[in-house]
């Protein structure tokens, strides 16, 4: 536990930095995360040749580069990845049917899903990025990182000091009735705290109180889908956790894997329910 949270108090002021400067680097930082975490899942589901990873790890670099540029670009180049990765990933399958160690087809679909859908859900942050550039300012991308990051402590907090239901889901039976309450209760808390201090510190942005309580629980419900989606992917390979990368956490995807389900709502929610208003002199 000690060193979980001293990991992340140490991530806090990195994350903190990639949102504020933006741009590229935050879309390299959001590449990192997608292409570790991917070759991590893919490690854990399946043995296959190294250049299956490799190709899977590049897949994931590419795409949330791709979405950088805007969906068009992001669109355009997840197909073509999307492709050539299930291309490879076919001929492997054929040229290796029969022998001993053979790539399957099943295994196909584990290198797509790690190597392309997984970073594209995760691409959501690229596409949020482009969002209100101004003054380093991306209330977007604040949302869904703090939504996923804070609903897990509110979960962990109300888990602990008041969870006594426990055991509702065999996924994750230390887990609480309390303690789901109380993630979505402190995601839709964090939202509204966010639109109070848009609104009172920067007389430009115009805040949607309605659209954020529903940005915050439901995007809490969904960042607890995540984490236990991947808790199920775990449990059935009976490992548990994906990489050792992060002392205290496991590896990138145990860190990340709520941001999969988070980061996509709240993009697509800004497309037809936006948050923020930005007014322009």
């Amino acid at each position: 536990m000690r060193k979980r949270v001293l990991v992340s108090v140490a991530l806090l002021p990195v994350v903190i930095a990639f949102i504020y400067v933006g741009g590229i680097p935050f879309t390299v930082f959001v590449s990192v995360i997608a292409s570790f975490a991917s070759w991590e899942l893919l490690h854990a589901m399946a043995k296959l040749p190294k250049r299956i990873y490799y190709a899977a790890f590049a897949a994931a670099v590419a795409i949330p580069v791709g979405f950088h540029f805007g969906m068009a670009a992001g669109a355009r180049v997840l197909g073509f990845v999307a492709l050539f990765l299930m291309a490879a990933a076919f001929l492997e399958a054929i040229f290796s049917y029969g022998r001993e160690v053979a790539v399957t087809g099943t295994d196909v679909f584990k290198i797509l899903f790690a190597g392309a859908f997984m970073p594209a859900m995760l691409s959501a942050l690229s596409v949020l990025n482009s969002y209100g550039t101004e003054g380093g300012r991306r209330p977007y991308v604040v949302l869904a990182i703090g939504l996923a990051f804070l609903t897990d402590a509110g979960a962990y907090f109300a888990g602990v000091f008041l969870g006594k239901h426990r055991g509702i889901t065999k996924v994750s039976p230390n887990k609480s009735l309390e303690g789901f309450i109380g993630g979505i209760l402190t995601g839709g808390l964090f939202a509204l705290l966010l639109g109070l201090i848009l609104s009172r510190c920067f007389d430009h942005y115009v805040v949607h109180y309605g659209a954020l309580v529903l940005y915050g629980l439901v995007g809490s419900a969904l960042t607890m889908v995540g984490d236990l989606a991947f808790s199920l992917i775990k449990r059935e390979l009976g490992i548990k956790d994906y990489g050792k990368l992060l002392p205290g956490h496991g590896g990138m995807m145990d860190r990340f894997d709520s941001m999969v389900f988070c980061a996509p709502w709240v993009m697509l929610l800004s497309t037809c329910l936006p948050a923020f208003t930005i007014l322009h002199p």
